[in-house]
């Protein structure tokens, strides 16, 4: 773990990124009391591609979905 006061953040943050890569954790200070810790991003895996018919089988289609339902016939 690296202390840095908020002047040294400010200076060299892209050197602290780097850091941050390799594993390290940052904590920032100000009058010696930490105020922020810096951690590296967790890595979001990589989407795989949608592929047509994987779906297939799972919706269900009635030939018959648009006629009259029969428990309604005495409203019509």
């Amino acid at each position: 773990m690296v202390n840095v006061t908020i002047e040294e953040a400010r200076d060299k943050l892209g050197e602290l990124i780097h850091r941050l890569a390799a594993g390290e954790e940052v904590v920032i200070t100000e009058n010696d009391q930490p105020v922020a810790r810096l951690v590296a991003a967790a890595a979001t895996p990589a989407k795989q591609p949608r592929r047509f018919g994987t779906l297939k089988g799972t919706v269900l289609s009635m030939e018959r979905f648009d006629d009259p339902l029969e428990d309604f016939e005495e409203y019509r």
